[in-house]
């Protein structure tokens, strides 16, 4: 890619997360963003549609890095749902500050849904058979949920704490499902 695109396309995200950070998505206009980055409306069009392009964007990439951070270190399958879950709080912590401001306010339920589609669609890849196997579906369900609220709403525990916990509560529901 060119430098001067690349420039330009760190700018646009540099100066919208400064932006999401103090106000919702909703809020932010592209004359403002475009005057903090120092490009014009032109040049912001140029790379995205609009506002909610540039943030579903960011979103993506954040699901996609948490995801990456975790498939290179787990092998997935039912019966290690709690490396599954230390290993996926790990992730969130890792990304926490642009967890925080990405998926703030109205916005924060949309990292759980898009997480849980993400994460199902890699198990899903390596273990077909889990895919029509409606508990196991449950169960992923309920640990990346599970884990993204409580570590989202607990974000002031102390995380090696969080995580243990979190931990502990998946590999409590092994039993139930791995015989």
């Amino acid at each position: 890619m060119d430098i001067r695109i690349e420039k330009t396309e760190k700018a646009i995200r540099n100066a919208f997360i400064e932006l999401r950070s103090k106000k919702p998505v909703e809020k932010i206009t592209v004359k403002e963003l475009c005057q903090l980055a120092y490009i014009n409306k032109s040049t912001f069009y140029s790379h995205y549609e609009d506002i909610y392009a540039l943030s579903d964007a960011l979103e993506l990439e954040t699901v996609a890095s948490i995801t990456s951070s975790i498939s290179r270190s787990y092998e997935y399958s039912a019966e290690n749902l709690d490396v599954f879950t230390r290993e996926l709080c790990l992730a969130f912590s890792a990304h926490t500050s642009l967890i925080n401001i990405l998926f703030s306010g109205k916005e924060k339920s949309r990292l759980a849904g898009r997480l849980e589609t993400a994460i199902k669609e890699l198990v899903f890849r390596k273990y077909p058979e889990y895919q029509n196997n409606v508990e196991i579906n449950i169960l992923l369900s309920y640990c990346i949920q599970g884990a993204y609220y409580a570590y989202v709403n607990n974000q002031s525990a102390d995380v090696d704490t969080l995580i243990q916990v979190i931990e502990n509560i998946a590999r409590t529901l092994k039993p139930l499902y791995c015989p």
